[in-house]
């Protein structure tokens, strides 16, 4: 099949959910081994990040694969370590932690916007690697994914986004400047990828113009890259109902019903 060509929607769902299964999978691995699983999720605006994640969580436990999408930082936390707030979401053992964004935010967005001085950029550059090593020297399985989106297909997506009133509040006023810095943002990812694709923790780029096609791709390359095994779980037998002692259910016109405004379709 050409790279170019459309996945089959019907070809993708089939697909999508074999590798969907194999996530739950390598959750109960996770739970059972005790492993620590960091997977970062980086590209431009309307790379389709968000998308692939919500179909990597989409059977998963919330309680073990949590996904951490930090906002702004705060007075306060713009004062401390710049890694210092994302160590407090690093997970616990049993744990994988999806982020929608991480500390690279200061090698693109900071250092295109003007949001980082030159120093604090330099010193990211030079920190990084190191916070990495720390983290897998420690066991962290730290994995990260750049998703790659062409200027045209971003653009066509920016319009789609503009005239869906469900989704207009994904553009910001820095996802429209993003059109126009381009090549700065490309600079800063050539930039970015020279200081931290270290061995260690490398980065994969995901092709995501066809955004089927990049989410079966990177989730399959996911499970690819954990040692997992299937769990044995043991089945669950559902207990008998025991006979009733004489409750009885109070009458509904006790309590507040919610309208039934399925009714009303109908």
């Amino acid at each position: 099949m050409a790279k170019t060509e459309r996945i089959p929607k019907r070809l993708y769902e089939k697909e999508l959910k074999k590798l969907q299964a194999g996530l739950v999978d390598m959750q109960a691995w996770v739970q059972e081994t005790g492993a620590r699983v960091v997977v970062i999720f980086e590209g431009r605006d309307a790379a389709g990040k968000g998308s692939t994640i919500k179909r990597v969580t989409e059977y998963l436990n919330p309680r073990v694969a949590r996904i951490v999408a930090l906002p702004t930082p705060t007075e306060r936390e713009k004062t401390q370590w710049y890694f210092q707030r994302y160590v407090a979401h690093l997970p616990a053992a049993g744990e994988i932690v999806l982020m929608d964004r991480s500390w690279y935010n200061r090698a693109g967005v900071e250092k295109v916007m003007g949001y980082c001085t030159n120093d604090e950029y330099q010193r990211f550059l030079q920190q990084a690697p190191i916070f990495e090593r720390m983290l897998v020297g420690d066991g962290i399985i730290l994995l990260k994914y750049w998703f790659s989106v062409s200027d045209i297909e971003q653009e066509a997506r920016f319009k789609s986004r503009a005239d869906d009133p469900m989704r207009r509040w994904k553009l910001s006023p820095n996802d429209m400047l993003s059109i126009t810095r381009w090549e700065d943002y490309s600079r800063a990812k050539d930039a970015m990828l020279i200081h931290t694709d270290i061995p260690e923790a490398p980065w994969f780029d995901v092709d995501n113009d066809d955004k089927r096609r990049g989410r079966l791709n990177m989730i399959h390359h996911l499970l690819g890259q954990l040692p997992y095994t299937a769990i044995e779980r043991a089945r669950i037998e559902i207990p008998r109902r025991p006979p009733s002692k004489g409750y009885e259910r109070p009458p509904l016109s006790s309590t507040r019903q919610v309208p039934d405004h399925a009714a009303t379709l109908l």
